[in-house]
């Protein structure tokens, strides 16, 4: 069973996402919280309802009062590790600041709900709300107790070491405190260490082949498509915690490209460039492999390359060549809260002048969408407490970030904003004018209930998209802490069934909540789509293409 994090850490983990998630937005900054419009419709709605002003600042009058007079009954939400400390309730002055801050943030909270908003203007103002109720709160302050014990215990080193951690944040992108200790873990050695070998490199990728650990394998092997703004080894995070080890394992043949890191040189690549690459990719896994056709599993933004693919496939007779795919953290058609044209505009603009987009800054992006769990403990931490940052594979992973060439940015964005592919012929790849309901193929998505920046309706959405009978998976965490699900996994959890194209809420009523990882789930939905079984080949490569390189391989270390 893998073993628990603490409390901090695990909060973390469960809100980090691929920061392919933001790639319409760019990097903003705090400043971009603001809610702007939506705060003018919030007010210009209350004001329509002053019962409803009133009686929220009455309330929150009287129950200030009451935390004075040490009569309140407010109490931290059980999950709300800010104020966990047993000093927060037992120290007279620190239980009623805490007190008084709760109060606060729930009489703010209740009056977005009496306003009654859309959901864009909704979301986005709770986004602001959440960042300003952490930057007020008491825990975030040196009146935390920790930061007291922290500088008796060390004789005041704690706060040296502090000042030394924030400058060095400080010093160049992402500005925020960092999410984990990057001396930890080693590339090859602890993360990304499942034996196998590079088969193919190209200008555009590295073709990892992953070494059978079976004597018989699955006729039709699996081809891994990666995110574009973080590494690929997502899906090969680390012993025990990757799902490439369990696949290979449970007879599986899998292959993974791993995306070379783009400069200012590669401005010019684009949606075309990345889904040739997965076409070359997938002619050389059936090449190596001797099978008629292959599954794809993608994740993030390689999921909208690999959908753009599948439909390339199908308008052009071949879509024959993939027996079944799996989209995971993937959003094809954003409804719920759609990107801000202009933040979109302006992060084109930004990387058209650099010739690409940089993942770093959107490390900063992603704390202030969840500040509760990215940015505020981890400034007591670092900064107050002096303390050096968690070891977590998932958030070394979430800061290993590389670049996306200007093209692709541009065509992403185009896809995020005016959503062609859920039009007939909206889009076009390879020349080909796309229509997903052409594509029958069996299709898994799978996604993250409490990601910060998507909502898993959107993710949902896809289902209505494909021809194909789609599986949809909604499971526990943010997506990237959902997609690294090991079984035996502590408090892991995910609800399967048929998804109901445009019916997000009666899917979500009828499928069944199940304890454990989805992993095992997908495993069995594989396998009964990749043929029968035969000998485990006996080597790497094969049939003129020869290992060039032990996993995993030279582009994954790129800076």
């Amino acid at each position: 069973m893998t073993e628990p994090y603490p409390p901090a850490t695990a909060a973390a983990e469960a809100a980090a996402t691929g920061l392919d998630a933001l790639i319409a937005d760019g990097s903003r900054g705090p400043l971009a919280l603001l809610p702007g419009v939506s705060a003018v419709r919030m007010a210009a709605s209350l004001a329509a309802r002053p019962g409803a002003l009133a009686r929220r600042g009455a309330g929150l009058a009287a129950e200030l009062a009451r935390i004075g007079l040490g009569r309140s009954r407010v109490l931290r939400a059980p999950d709300d590790e800010r104020y966990a400390d047993p000093a927060w309730t037992q120290h007279p002055l620190l239980r009623r600041l805490a007190q008084a801050h709760l109060a606060a943030s729930e009489a703010a909270d209740a009056l977005v709900s009496d306003a009654e908003l859309a959901p864009e203007d909704e979301a986005r103002l709770r986004t602001a709300l959440a960042a300003l109720s952490g930057a007020l709160s008491p825990s975030t302050s040196p009146l935390n107790p920790a930061v007291w014990r922290a500088v008796v215990e060390s004789g005041g080193s704690s706060a040296v070491r502090g000042v030394r951690h924030l400058v060095d944040d400080m010093a160049g992108p992402p500005r925020v405190p960092a999410p984990a200790a990057l001396g930890a873990f080693e590339v090859g050695g602890n993360v990304g260490a499942t034996p196998g070998a590079v088969v193919l490199r190209t200008p555009v990728f590295e073709l990892i082949q992953y070494l059978p650990q079976t004597e018989r394998v699955h006729e039709v092997p699996l081809l891994v498509v990666p995110p574009v703004l973080n590494r690929y080894y997502l899906a090969d995070l680390a012993p025990g915690r990757s799902v490439v080890e369990h696949l290979v394992r449970a007879n599986v043949q899998v292959f993974a490209l791993s995306w070379r890191n783009p400069d200012g040189a590669h401005a010019h690549w684009d949606l075309d460039t990345y889904g040739r690459a997965v076409l070359e990719a997938l002619d050389a896994t059936e090449h190596i492999s001797r099978a008629p056709c292959s599954s794809l599993m993608a994740f993030g933004a390689g999921g909208t390359i690999t959908a753009m693919l599948l439909a390339h496939l199908a308008a052009t007779g071949a879509q024959h060549r993939v027996a079944a795919v799996t989209l995971a953290g993937t959003v094809l058609d954003a409804r719920t809260v759609p990107p801000d044209p202009a933040a979109a505009e302006a992060a084109v603009a930004e990387s058209e002048r650099a010739g690409h987009l940089d993942g770093r800054p959107l490390l900063a992006e992603l704390a202030w969408r969840a500040p509760d769990s990215l940015l505020w403990p981890q400034a007591v931490r670092s900064y107050l407490c002096g303390e050096q940052p968690p070891s977590s594979e998932v958030l070394f992973w979430l800061t290993d970030t590389t670049r996306a060439p200007a093209g692709l940015h541009r065509d992403l964005v185009d896809v995020a904003l005016h959503a062609p592919l859920a039009v007939p012929g909206a889009a076009r790849l390879l020349g080909t004018p796309l229509d997903l309901a052409k594509v029958d193929r069996d299709c898994y998505l799978v996604t993250g209930a409490g990601d910060p920046v998507t909502a898993w309706q959107d993710a949902y959405a896809a289902a209505g998209l494909f021809g194909g009978t789609c599986r949809f998976v909604l499971a526990t965490g943010g997506q990237a802490a959902s997609l690294v699900s090991p079984p035996g996994g502590i408090g892991a959890a995910f609800r399967a069934a048929c998804a109901m194209p445009g019916e997000p809420a009666r899917w979500l009523a009828e499928a069944p909540d199940q304890p454990g990882s989805w992993w095992s789930d997908h495993l069995a939905w594989l396998t009964a789509r990749s043929g029968p079984l035969q000998d485990a080949p006996p080597g790497l490569g094969g049939r003129g293409m020869h290992a060039l390189a032990p996993a995993p391989g030279a582009y994954v270390l790129e800076r």
